[in-house]
């Protein structure tokens, strides 16, 4: 890959991963302020949950930012099913209506959207063959 490629690609790794990043990071400094936000969510035991969804955010992240290859995309497939998961747990729209419905539709819209990101990156990792056989169009015999 080209250096203006790789740096390009680079950012776009780090802009997926700036509000787990952050989030991850926000968590670790206020454990109990995590603890408090999984209770919030009805997830029990919530220590477990805010301690394993800090090593999500934090691992996955670091393995998109600074591995290659299947650790790469072992962290964009983490981030994948982490986001998903909270998204569904997070923004239930189906059960609420008025703006409570819109922004929850909104937020969950735009979620599936950096699933689909880090699903683009885990695929990019695994190396040129998928690529190569997703686009190829394949010959009668």
């Amino acid at each position: 890959m080209k250096p203006a490629a790789a740096t390009l690609y680079w950012l776009a790794r780090a802009g997926l991963c700036l509000a787990y990043v952050y989030s991850g990071v926000s968590k670790l400094f206020n454990f109990h302020g995590a603890i408090a936000e999984q209770a919030h969510f009805g997830l029990s035991p919530p220590a477990l949950f805010a301690a394993a969804t800090i090593a999500v955010q934090l691992g996955g992240s670091a393995l998109m930012l600074f591995a290659r290859g299947r650790a790469a995309a072992l962290g964009a497939l983490g981030l994948a099913g982490f986001t998903l998961a909270a998204t569904f747990v997070g923004h239930p729209f189906w059960g609420e209506s008025g703006e409570q419905r819109f922004a929850d539709l909104n937020s969950f819209l735009e979620h599936f959207g950096l699933v689909g990101g880090f699903m683009l990156v885990a695929q990019a990792e695994m190396g040129s063959a998928v690529r190569a056989n997703a686009a190829s169009p394949r010959l009668p015999s």
